[in-house]
């Protein structure tokens, strides 16, 4: 078979610069689509982090000018992937988070930075880099969604492009005083171009000119198609309903495997999981618990926000401790919600441990050492924590919504009866629903036999990205063909 040349376009890649679960998978893909005949090279900003990781760089084009000042365009190799570097340190040579200043803040030029990546991605879609023609280009989230309109109005033959949404609450926003800095016409400043609300919108534009729009899960597909869920793009969204396809993310399984993970103190497999216990002692120590062996012990490792369900959460505190739970929580975000949790450690010392950073080492041991893994979002495109946890043995606790409803199957009777379950999935998403799951969860933690069949289930779980990979192929070369 013939191979296939894709260029994906990705404002962050595991691991060498990642804010979240865009990076994974950015990171992930193209080594599970090598065995299909799909080579992938992925085009970056050249973040400092960037620039240090490749091993090999060459300067392979040049570009006279990108937003005010000429850059380069490099090829090499870092981690195990191909890559095109934008040379550009007047947009990117910054340090820490791509997107924020060292206050917090979104840099005031991200209209500019975002809108190179992806005029840069056009550039090479049009025959930039000489000898390398992609057949088709791979377009992640609204940093990377202006790439198909640039392809149409600079006119001409173009590569197809798929454009990932990996969450629809960030759909890139920026005045219409930036068309003609970021080289776009005037013609383009309309209802059936890229105009959103009186304002640039990069991920409407994606949407509306991509040849494909993919997400990470097929219920979050159906969910973002609807006035409730599409916040703002529901209409265009079932607009292109026949061109919209849900692919449920999958994980590293290398990077994730309790048999061989480095970071863990204590390796264990699905075959002999007994060292868990290890780990959850550790994991105890780690955050200054009691070490009680057979106090439930819940983890969480995320963003802290609303969306993320933290406050139902927060909220729900009192009654975990009181039937003698434990809970670790490794993640940063809003303010108040840092604060209630940092109060709650205090108020229930040995019960209650936080570290408000994001440490790979200790989200594996959370991984590893957590009887179970809360996730109780309120929207979630994918998520990937629940499917590493159903790798580690921690029975994920989700909310029905997204990626989580499609990637757990809830212990209901017929699910126990039927030995299907992985675990425990609750609705309504709010302050009742959340509650009533973490009772159910303690029940079933105190039925050993139920609690082991679960986790076996989870451990046995498909969660790698093989068969995503293949729906990605196939969507490749239907659009490739058509």
């Amino acid at each position: 078979m013939k191979p296939l040349h894709i260029l994906s376009v990705a404002s962050e890649i595991f691991p060498l610069i990642k804010t979240g679960g865009l990076a994974d998978v950015a990171g992930a893909l193209p080594a599970a689509l090598a065995p299909l005949g799909v080579r992938v090279v992925t085009l970056v900003p050249g973040y400092p982090a960037v620039i240090a990781a490749l091993e090999t760089a060459r300067r392979i084009a040049a570009i006279d000018m990108l937003m005010g000042a000429p850059a380069s365009l490099l090829g090499g190799r870092a981690a195990g992937l191909d890559l095109l570097v934008i040379d550009a340190p007047h947009l990117f040579d910054r340090p820490g988070n791509p997107y924020l200043d060292a206050d917090g803040r979104d840099w005031p030029d991200n209209g500019e930075r975002f809108a190179a990546l992806a005029q840069v991605a056009a550039l090479i879609g049009g025959g930039l880099v000489a000898k390398y023609h992609p057949a088709l280009i791979h377009a992640h989230d609204w940093q990377a969604a202006l790439t198909p309109a640039y392809l149409r109005y600079a006119g001409g033959a173009t590569p197809p492009v798929v454009l990932t949404i990996h969450n629809l609450a960030f759909q890139g926003r920026f005045p219409r005083s930036l068309l003609g800095p970021i080289g776009l016409p005037d013609e383009s400043f309309t209802l059936d171009g890229v105009e959103y609300y009186g304002e640039i919108g990069f991920l409407k534009a994606g949407i509306l000119f991509a040849d494909a729009i993919t997400t990470v899960s097929p219920s979050y597909a159906a969910e973002i198609a609807t006035p409730a869920g599409g916040m703002g793009l529901g209409g265009l969204l079932a607009g292109r309903a026949a061109d919209l396809v849900g692919i449920l993310n999958g994980i590293d399984t290398q990077v994730w495997d309790p048999a061989q993970d480095r970071l863990l103190p204590h390796r264990f497999s699905a075959e002999h999981p007994d060292d868990r216990t290890r780990d959850k002692a550790a994991l105890q120590s780690a955050f200054a618990l009691d070490v009680v062996p057979d106090a439930p012990l819940f983890g969480v490792v995320s963003r802290l926000s609303e969306q993320k369900g933290l406050d139902l959460l927060l909220d729900a505190l009192p009654g975990l401790c009181a039937e003698g739970a434990q809970l670790v929580l490794l993640g940063t975000g809003d303010p108040w919600l840092q604060q209630g949790f940092a109060a709650a450690a205090d108020r229930y010392p040995g019960q209650v441990g936080c570290i408000f950073a994001y440490d790979e080492p200790t989200a594996h041991l959370i991984q590893a050492g957590s009887d179970a893994l809360l996730v109780p979002s309120r929207f979630e495109p994918c998520g990937l924590t629940q499917l590493c946890a159903l790798r580690y043995g921690a029975i994920p606790v989700v909310a029905r919504t997204g990626g989580l409803a499609d990637s757990v199957i809830d212990a209901n009777e017929a699910a126990l009866r039927a030995g299907v379950a992985t675990g425990i999935v609750f609705s309504p998403i709010d302050r009742a629903g959340l509650a009533s799951a973490l009772r159910r969860t303690i029940a079933a933690y105190r039925d050993a036999p139920a609690w082991r069949a679960m986790q076996h289930n989870g451990m046995a779980a498909d969660v790698s990205w093989a068969r995503s990979a293949q729906r990605y192929a196939d969507l490749y070369r239907l659009l490739i063909e058509r």
